[in-house]
């Protein structure tokens, strides 16, 4: 371990609180900063000096950043908090789009939300003792986001649509750890297995050969696991736009996971039209990433016509996505005016290319849901596992579908009410 000098700070080291404050809210925004880089922090800034705002950002960039995807994060954050004097009425501007007077005339950028997340995240400014300085006259604003978070348990059971700011931060956290494993598919492609159930008599003869033509050994073989590829359809329309976006949050996450057992990821959206967006979830940045995937797809909250989206999709990338035994995920409401049996026709075909479709609806958490409506009559028959979406808990048991080939959710008592 590296020792250092010792380092001769003030009786009131403010620069040495701040930094610490600050390295705690990169911390709140994901960037993996531990007490050793705090101190690292601190005495770069004291040897390069404190002149230059330039030489300052890029001594605390060198410190603490060590990934290209947490460089607009960092950015962000320093931004709020070091350069703009009304750092904190931009914050609330963010998380509180109804504040008007503060915010500019436009959207968040990429990592703004989350950058004022970090710093209103109980990141309260740190008390400096008696040496604080005077009062100015100006008000002073205090924000306390301590209660705005539940506990896990109720968070996972509450609904996308009924979160507050600040509990669908938390939620959104708590997906970005979410794993969806799939259990591996036995191709008919075999490899080597000492205790594998059949026979390689190439490999046997060939290990005799080499000993003389004495069969020494009995080589053996079995089928090799290979993993599907995850191909997610999700409904963008307005009566699901604020599901949505939760989702692919989610998807983000699994798209990006490591060792997650899918092959590859592939994201569509549609609304009105279908839009691809699986190259937009290989942005490491969340943020980054669904801001491009919302330039992308042009029909956000707008209308639903998913007959003809699907037949787009079934027409355009089925074959693309759909080989080796494909699982899909269908999320959407279901509420489709469109002609009922040409969306039947493409939920068979869709059906039919898929070795697994699992539908997503978030109107299963009412109690007293019931397969009325024209368009999830005609889907409902054409899909193999039918649960609710609308929260973290609903989430969480979709991997559990995944693992259990049979397990149809409420498919059964649905069709049931359906044929009565």
């Amino acid at each position: 371990m590296p020792e250092y000098a010792p380092l001769e700070l003030p009786e009131n080291p403010r620069l040495a609180g701040n930094i610490t404050h600050f390295a705690r809210a990169l911390r709140r925004a994901g960037l993996p900063i531990g007490p050793g880089r705090v101190i690292d922090a601190i005495r770069a800034v004291e040897a390069a000096g404190f002149t230059d705002k330039r030489d300052f950002y890029w001594t605390l960039h060198a410190c603490f950043v060590n990934r290209p995807e947490h460089r607009l994060v960092f950015g962000q954050i320093f931004r709020l908090y070091w350069r703009d004097p009304r750092y904190l009425e931009h914050m609330m501007s963010y998380m509180i789009p109804a504040v008007r007077g503060v915010q500019e005339d436009r959207r968040a950028q990429s990592a703004e939300k989350r950058a004022a997340e970090a710093l209103l995240d109980g990141a309260e400014a740190p008390d400096f003792g008696d040496g604080a300085e005077e009062d100015t006259g100006e008000t002073e604003i205090e924000i306390d986001a301590s209660l705005t978070m539940s506990s896990e348990e109720r968070l996972r059971s509450l609904d996308f649509e009924q979160m507050s700011t600040g509990e669908m931060a938390a939620a959104k956290r708590m997906l970005a750890k979410l794993n969806l494993p799939v259990p591996p598919i036995l191709s008919r492609r075999a490899q080597a297995d000492p205790l594998g159930r059949r026979v390689d008599a190439a490999r046997t003869l060939r290990g005799a050969m080499r000993q003389g033509g004495e069969l020494y050994r009995i080589a053996r073989r079995a089928p090799r696991p290979r993993w599907p590829n995850l191909v997610v359809l999700c409904d963008i329309s307005g009566s699901m736009s604020q599901y949505s976006r939760v989702v692919l949050h989610f998807l983000h996450a699994v798209a990006n996971a490591k060792g997650a057992g899918w092959a590859k990821v592939h994201a569509f959206t549609f609304g009105t039209r279908l839009t691809n967006i699986t190259r937009h979830l290989k942005h490491r940045d969340v943020d980054a990433a669904l801001a491009a995937a919302g330039a992308e797809a042009q029909d956000w909250e707008g209308g639903t016509r998913i007959g003809d989206c699907l037949t787009a999709f079934n027409r355009d990338w089925s074959r693309r996505v759909m080989g080796q035994g494909a699982v899909v995920l269908l999320i959407t409401d279901g509420l489709d005016r469109d002609d009922p049996e040409a969306l039947e026709r493409q939920m068979e075909r869709l059906h039919l290319s898929a070795r697994r479709l699992i539908w997503l609806n978030p109107l299963l958490r009412w109690e007293g849901f019931a397969p009325k409506a024209r368009g999830i009559a005609a889907m409902l028959p054409h899909v193999d596992s039918f649960r609710a979406g609308h929260s973290i808990a609903s989430l969480e048991d979709l991997a559990v579908s995944l693992s259990r080939p049979d397990d149809m959710g409420e498919k059964a008592r649905l069709m049931r009410a359906l044929v009565s």
